[in-house]
């Protein structure tokens, strides 16, 4: 296969120019500036790329795919089919699955079921405590052997902070990577949105900023003290991005993530009580929204994950207190990370790499490059067309997305993973 004539753009090369990208046997076999150099054969398949971007598979970093335990709000194999339909080759799936991954066992079937039904890549998050209880670790070693590429509570803080010193030197031996659910309990519990006026204002109480400013601190802290390699998810606050500025500043091995409801949308969503808009951590104001653009602007913030959350219309249509805390968000993403190009936010190549070589840089995986040798994970955009986002037509069981009706610009042209096409379905 031959894409032809297309803007290749490799964050990890730093590479923005057009080009061809020739790939056999699942593999990029070359990367050719002038047409001339190549004379397909007639078995090649050259697509005309022209006008489009060719980039590195997108890799989402932080997704729910809720198989086993909850597959009527998503399996492996919705969730990659809405992956691949935005662009992503590759997903990290949380533990907080039923049973909980915190066992070798429940990794494996996550990567068989992904490898037999799967349309992209899936790389298993491991459970930092037994049963996400926060009292006893898992047991590392053995998830590792079993392919998970990182530990996580997510969906639940690590409260103990002697339990996530121990998580921090443990996960060093086996090159894990500990991604915190950053959230003090002792202030949010109880919350259903932002503390600030919005929530005064319609009576709900409120999760103030310093809930997950404290814990990236304490974080912060455990991670200088032990050498280990700490990963924050789902930033949301300006106090956080400061907090994880400095520590950057200082030497110390911590990367983020935000997510693109952080960068687009605020607190008052929640005016008309629409329960798509509850998350957690929540949607903040309009001056956290600045300081996370900021944080991506600068290089505080690494990458762009989406909390891919899933639910059924049994969590969300009910009263907002009642609600569950989630949104979609595997094929709405893409228009808005572009967004960010549009906005002056940062130059393509550095907006780029936050989707594509810096989330697998952190995880560790073989994804994110399109250098000569490696296997064929692509993605080609449409970065001017106009599209309005439905999501009665998503691959995603999940409906549960802020973003219906929005008018964007950018969609997935075509989505490869080892050289196969997974987008368009066939």
């Amino acid at each position: 296969m031959i894409l032809r004539g297309g803007r290749i753009l490799d964050p990890e090369r730093r590479i923005d120019r057009i080009g061809d990208i020739v790939i056999h046997d699942g593999h990029i076999q070359a990367v050719v500036w002038d047409p001339k150099d190549i004379v397909p054969s007639p078995q090649t398949r050259v697509i005309d790329v022209s006008g489009k971007w060719v980039v590195p598979a997108w890799v989402d970093m932080h997704v729910h795919l809720r198989e086993p335990g909850e597959e009527y709000k998503e399996t492996i194999a919705t969730g990659t089919a809405a992956a691949v339909a935005g662009g992503f080759g590759a997903v990290a799936c949380m533990p907080n699955t039923h049973p909980v991954n915190d066992c070798a066992a429940v990794t494996e079937f996550i990567r068989r079921r992904a490898q037999e039904q799967g349309f992209c890549r899936v790389y298993p998050v491991a459970a930092i405590s037994k049963g996400l209880k926060g009292q006893e670790l898992s047991e590392f070693g053995e998830l590792r052997e079993a392919g998970a590429v990182a530990v996580s509570d997510d969906g639940r803080p690590v409260t103990n902070a002697a339990l996530m010193r121990r998580a921090l030197e443990y996960a060093r031996a086996f090159d894990l990577v500990v991604i915190s659910h950053a959230e003090e309990e002792a202030l949010s519990r109880g919350g259903h949105m932002h503390e600030g006026l919005v929530s005064t204002r319609l009576g709900l109480q409120g999760i103030p900023a310093a809930a997950e400013a404290a814990m990236i601190a304490r974080d912060v802290l455990l991670a200088e003290l032990t050498g280990g390699r700490l990963h924050i998810a789902h930033v949301s606050t300006e106090a956080s991005v400061w907090i994880l500025r400095e520590a950057k500043r200082r030497g110390v091995a911590v990367t983020c993530e935000t997510a693109p409801h952080y960068f687009t949308l605020t607190d008052e969503c929640v005016e008309g009580f629409d329960t798509v808009f509850k998350v957690n951590p929540p949607l903040r104001t309009r001056r956290d929204v600045e300081a996370v653009k900021e944080g991506l602007a600068d290089g505080t913030i690494d990458a762009i994950a989406t909390d891919h959350a899933p639910h059924s219309v049994l969590e969300k249509d009910t009263e907002f207190q009642d609600a569950a805390n989630g949104m979609i968000g595997l094929e709405s993403a893409l228009p808005l990370v572009l967004g960010l190009i549009r906005d002056g936010v940062g130059d393509p190549l550095d907006i780029l790499a936050k989707v594509t070589c810096n989330p697998a840089r952190i995880l560790g995986i073989p994804m994110g490059s399109l250098q000569p040798g490696l296997p064929a994970h692509v993605t080609v955009i449409d970065p001017e067309a106009e599209v309005v986002i439905d999501p009665e037509g998503f691959q995603s069981k999940g409906r549960n997305c802020p973003f219906r009706g929005w008018s964007v610009r950018g969609r997935v042209v075509l989505t490869l993973v080892d050289g196969l096409v997974r987008y368009p379905f066939h």
